[in-house]
């Protein structure tokens, strides 16, 4: 999948991977989501936001987890 709207510049937010070059990084997006807030919402606590980044910040985390394998607990 190709992301046109998310960015990662090495001299920018230590690295993460950002919005549109903005200083808004994916991960803050991504938590926002968590907390509950809809893409409204997001958008309006940060306005230079738009409603298609919300979803791309989304599907670009997914991506990333896509790969990963993380530990499960052990359920005894």
């Amino acid at each position: 999948m190709r992301f046109e709207r998310i960015t990662v510049n090495p001299n920018q937010m230590g690295g993460q991977a950002c919005i549109r070059s903005l200083r808004i990084p994916v991960a803050t997006v991504v938590a926002m989501v968590a907390d509950g807030m809809s893409t409204a919402d997001i958008v309006a606590a940060l306005p230079d936001l738009s409603s298609e980044d919300v979803t791309e910040a989304l599907h670009y985390a997914a991506a990333v987890l896509q790969d990963r394998m993380l530990p499960l607990l052990d359920p005894a």
